[in-house]
């Protein structure tokens, strides 16, 4: 999975992916607009997802805010969709989109994706809470009232 600072997300299967030999290099990924990048990539697998052997659903967190802003200098939202929502697509599209900006945000300045829960932070360590901040695929963020630096889980996949 492929999110980008366009708020785009690209969800393909693993197993369109050659891993190894001469077909491997320059493959393609996601087709990025102009200007954009890619802010997070990983791979998740399918222990992560209730009703396939695992207990714990994936979800998706994407911070939406200014670009070239300092970190905390200027408003933010945050939204977290479970990962079910988004469609699988084929390999260099460019994705569906997976947040929606709000007057100031022009870009994701944070993403993740992992086993619930979803747990945040400040730069100095400070719980940020991420419950009820839950939003459709292609909603808008609900505004952040600290700045969040850090996305993670404190449960291992299974």
């Amino acid at each position: 999975m492929f999110i980008t600072s366009d708020a785009q997300l690209l969800r393909f299967p693993a197993a369109s992916v050659r891993p190894q030999g001469r077909p491997a290099g320059g493959m393609a990924g996601i087709r990025l607009a102009a200007g954009a990048s890619a802010i997070w990539f990983g791979a998740i697998g399918p222990d992560a997802r209730p009703g396939l052997g695992g207990t714990q659903e994936t979800v998706v967190v994407t911070v939406a805010g200014r670009a070239g802003a300092l970190p905390g200098a200027s408003a933010a939202s945050v939204k977290v969709t479970p990962f079910s929502e988004y469609p699988p697509k084929g390999r260099a599209t460019g994705g569906v989109r997976c947040q929606r900006f709000l007057k100031g945000e022009d870009r994701l300045v944070n993403a993740w994706a992992g086993p619930e829960p979803a747990l945040g932070a400040t730069e100095a360590g400070v719980p940020v809470d991420l419950s009820g901040m839950q939003g459709r695929r292609d909603g808008s963020g609900t505004p952040l009232t600290r700045q969040l630096a850090h996305i993670g889980s404190a449960t291992r996949p299974q």
